[in-house]
């Protein structure tokens, strides 16, 4: 296993033992106050009761919050969007868990009027852990100081563009099968050539690669943003680029994240 799967595997754990611990809270919160009538019942089987309740249906949501996570990514809305569609099934944990404990009735009516007891709950829940998991924008706008790349560095690559971007500003290089898009501050332009021969021939510039099908130079790059193993950098002129897993670590000893 290398470093970067050993480090999200890492991660994802810590997550999860955190959530673990949100769920371990309230649960111990609601079996001091005794809500529903379950005040009622001896001390320890309330606690038995609350902990069964709140840390099973809390994993059942924050397990739907994760199926979620890619098709609905405004937190706000996956939160409204789990606490509805898995209050039927913590429902049913509940139900099934108030029946082995305390004797109470398994059936339909009783499902029914649970159901408008667990959804406030869940939601808030799914509340607090979106509270506690906020993230400001995961921007970094720092500045590398990029020492000028000798003239030579990118005399051959150079050589194949028109002459009016020969001596321009080279910003990108953008692969598309055979063709390569090279941006300039003069604008773009297609040569004919294999990205890796460009990569070849470009090796002693300043630049880095940092997708399968883009080079960016590095005096270039004014912001780069990295977010959930993937990244985005904003180049001069406007232009952005994808930033993939496998090439992220050049910019981070660049000191860009």
């Amino acid at each position: 296993m290398d470093g970067g799967a050993g480090s999200a595997i890492g991660t994802t754990a810590w997550r999860w033992a955190i959530d673990l611990a949100i769920l371990i809270a309230i649960g111990l919160l609601m079996g001091f106050l005794g809500p529903f009538g379950s005040h009622h019942t001896p001390i320890v089987g309330r606690y038995i009761y609350w902990m069964i309740c709140m840390v099973g249906g809390g994993l059942i949501g924050f397990g739907g919050d994760e199926l979620l996570r890619r098709s609905i990514v405004e937190p706000w809305r996956r939160v409204a969007a789990v606490s509805v569609l898995m209050t039927p099934l913590v429902t049913l944990l509940v139900l099934t868990t108030q029946h082995l404990l305390m004797g109470g009735p398994f059936g339909w009516s009783g499902y029914l009027e649970l159901l408008w007891q667990v959804w406030p709950i869940l939601l808030a829940v799914m509340v607090v852990r979106a509270l506690v998991w906020r993230r400001t924008p995961g921007r970094v706008e720092t500045r590398t100081v990029i020492a000028a790349p000798l003239p030579e560095a990118e005399e051959t690559f150079r050589r194949r563009l028109s002459a009016k971007r020969r001596g321009a500003r080279l910003i990108a290089i953008e692969a598309h099968d055979h063709y390569l898009k090279v941006h300039t501050d003069a604008g773009e332009e297609l040569i004919t050539l294999r990205f890796a021969d460009a990569l070849a021939e470009l090796a002693r510039a300043h630049g880095w690669r940092v997708h399968r099908s883009w080079w960016v130079a590095a005096d270039a790059v004014e912001a780069v943003r990295w977010r959930r193993g993937a990244g985005e950098i904003r180049l001069v002129g406007g232009l952005t680029a994808p930033v993939s897993r496998t090439h992220g670590p050049v910019l981070k000893e660049a000191g860009w994240f």
